[in-house]
Order: structure tokens, then C-alpha cells, then sequence
């Protein structure tokens, strides 16, 4: 039993969730970190430093939500670096998924979001958040159609499709300098849980013959190209920035 949980009523969707992810292995193989589960979902833990809270995964409120609703609909750099200004509503593949959010943004605005995640517990995490989305009365209809999640490597994953998407979305784990709370947070326990995507050079040459329209790659400011391949265009935001490497016209 790695996910703690004080409603028997639950245990079933616990022992899908820890057999369905190989969470058992994982706990096996890991240690300073704790799984829970209550009414506001799955959490991770790190447990040798408590104040920093749980970390979990929620499309229905607080700060996606807000975003949704509030935070500048196709106006915002996300959905121009993946096309959406130009009027199409592109399948999206998001080959570094983590906690969903930007995946949840292209998703909100129309675009149809296949997530790859790769590591077991952000992975379950991430199919929990999306559970609870799908039933939800407000955003459920639209969450179903439009976001779905493939447990694996997305360098297997990505080398094993048989369809096209328009765009491959790629956001790979890189040092962050930011001092905000939230940042901070949830950096450091992921660059714990985690460690970094020392491979993700190695994902654009995967991504970019897969894409039938572009590959988008989110950076920080300070960060190198990935693969130190040169993008067909960039889009700056305050802190980061989209790199993007166009194939063809999006319509």
C-alpha cells in the first residue's frame, strides 16, 4: 500500500492507481517522499520538509482555473507559438506533460491534448487531476474530448506513432532561478522527484519528423536552444520564451 489513505471506500481506485503506474516499484526504489489521498485528491509529499505542502494536480480551481477563465484567452504567447492565432485548433502532442497545465491552457482554448509523462508518480498524479476534471459538471464534457494521457517515455512513445499531430509540444525540465513561492516549491521537489531531463536534447530530433506543422519548445529566458538547433521563430514572454520550429503553414 503505498497511497496513504484514511477512506476505505477508496481503496480500490488506490490499488488501480499504484498497480496501473507501478507504484509499488517506485516506492521500493525511492525514499523521502509520500503519496496521500483525501478529498482534494492524490498529493505528493516530501516528507523530510513538511512546510513545503502538497503538490497535486487540479483543473477545476484555484490558479488554472483563474487562468482559464481570466488569462487572455488566444491572446496568450502559448497559443500563438502552437498556432491557435491563426484560426486552427490544432492536435497538440505534449511529449513532457508534468502537472498538465499548459496542456490544460491549448486544451481550455479548443486544441485536442494527447500528454506523455513519463515518470510513475507525476504520471498518477497527473491521471488523477484529469479523473476528477472529466467529471466534473463545468469542464468535464469538453476535458474528455479534449486531454488525454499516455503513461511511458515519450522518446518510445514518440519513436511508436502511427498518426501525425499538428504540433509536439515539448517543455523539458531545466534549472529554474525564479524566487516565487510556487516555483520554488514545486522545483524543488521535483528536481528531487525527478532530476533533470538530461536526454531532452535527443527529444527535438524525435518530435520534429513527427510533427506535421511545428515543434513548439518552451524555455527559460537564459536557457540554450535545445539541441542548440536554431528556431524558426521565437516568442518572449517576461520569463521564458517559446522556440519555434516551423514545418508548414498551419492552415
Amino acid at each position: 500500500m503505498v497511497i496513504q489513505c484514511a477512506f476505505k471506500e477508496c481503496r480500490p481506485y488506490l490499488n488501480e492507481l499504484e498497480a496501473r503506474f507501478g507504484l509499488a516499484q517506485w516506492a521500493e526504489q525511492s525514499s523521502g517522499f509520500s503519496l496521500h489521498y483525501d478529498d482534494k485528491g492524490l498529493s505528493l509529499y516530501k516528507t523530510d520538509e513538511p512546510k513545503l505542502g502538497a503538490i497535486n494536480v487540479d483543473f477545476i480551481t484555484g490558479a488554472v482555473a483563474h487562468r482559464r477563465k481570466f488569462g487572455g484567452g488566444k491572446g496568450q504567447s502559448i497559443a500563438k507559438a502552437v498556432g491557435l492565432n491563426k484560426g486552427a485548433t490544432p492536435v497538440v502532442l505534449d511529449a513532457t506533460a508534468g502537472l498538465g497545465r499548459d496542456g490544460f491552457v491549448l486544451a481550455s482554448l479548443g486544441c485536442k491534448v494527447i500528454l506523455h509523462e513519463r515518470h510513475p508518480v507525476v504520471a498518477a498524479l497527473l491521471y488523477d487531476g484529469l479523473q476528477r476534471a472529466y467529471n466534473d459538471s463545468e469542464i468535464g464534457p469538453w476535458m474528455q474530448q479534449n486531454m488525454s494521457l499516455i503513461f511511458g517515455s515519450s522518446h518510445t512513445l514518440l519513436a511508436q506513432c502511427d498518426s501525425m499531430p499538428d504540433v509536439v509540444y515539448l517543455d523539458p525540465m531545466f534549472p529554474h532561478r525564479e524566487k516565487s513561492a510556487l516555483v520554488k516549491k514545486e522545483m524543488r521537489v521535483f528536481q528531487e522527484l525527478v532530476g533533470g531531463d538530461t536526454d531532452a536534447d535527443d527529444l527535438l530530433e524525435f518530435a520534429y519528423p513527427l510533427a506535421s506543422k511545428r515543434v513548439v519548445v518552451k524555455r527559460p529566458d537564459y536557457a540554450p536552444f535545445l539541441n542548440d538547433k536554431t528556431p524558426s521563430m521565437q516568442i518572449k514572454t517576461k520569463k521564458n520564451r517559446f522556440d519555434v520550429y516551423v514545418k508548414a503553414a498551419m492552415i
